[in-house]
């Protein structure tokens, strides 16, 4: 997959937050979006996503508008899970909506979180740093084509970052990463970056 970005703009109200936004993400590589807190980074990933859409500009892709979203992936501060729902649940209800690599059964995926003693626990009672973990993990997890990730060190100290790092390597290849960030730990990996301030507002 390759997605391409022509000319992308967004504003509120009379205020444009980025304009002539023209970007270009290929399959095999990882990319960060970089900016302060409140400089676009999200909006432009949630447009990326299809969640948001663009106020002039448009996005091309080789996939049905209708099916774009069985293709992509995304884990964000701002997307919550259902906390009702064990574990277990939340993932199972999960695939019916996107597969998992190698079609991974929920044990697997459990296992995957480090997560097997929390399996049967309603996700609100998580903590902060499990939820993210099992956000993370639907992401990366989920076999799709453009990964999105945004602030995804979010709540995780030193052993969820390397869990973190370990887990994009793994789960990366033949598909596009794009990583929203303000935070050099977060996007290490990255092969290209992109400052969101180069865009040019009005």
């Amino acid at each position: 997959m390759t997605v391409t970005l022509h000319n992308i703009g967004k504003r509120f109200n009379r205020d444009w937050i980025f304009r002539n936004v023209n970007l270009t993400f290929q399959k095999g590589n990882k990319y960060a979006i970089l900016g302060p807190n409140g400089s676009g980074k999200s909006t432009l990933l949630q447009i990326i996503a299809g969640n948001l859409t663009s106020s002039e500009g448009t996005i091309d892709c080789a996939v049905n508008d209708d099916e774009f979203y069985r293709h992509v992936s995304i884990c964000a501060p701002y997307l919550q899970l259902i906390e009702e729902m064990t574990l277990e649940e939340q993932i199972i209800f999960h695939s019916h909506f996107k597969s998992f690599h190698e079609k991974f059964s929920a044990e697997k995926i459990i296992a995957l979180l480090q997560l097997q003693h929390a399996a049967q626990k309603q996700i609100k009672h998580f903590s902060s740093a499990m939820q993210q973990r099992v956000k993370l993990g639907l992401a990366l997890f989920t076999n799709t084509s453009l990964c999105i990730l945004d602030e995804p060190l979010t709540n995780l100290d030193a052993a969820g970052k390397k869990w973190y790092d370990e887990m994009l390597q793994n789960f990366s290849a033949h598909r596009i990463i794009i990583i929203g960030s303000n935070r050099p730990d977060e996007y290490e990996a990255a092969n290209h970056t992109v400052m969101i301030s180069e865009f040019k507002k009005i």
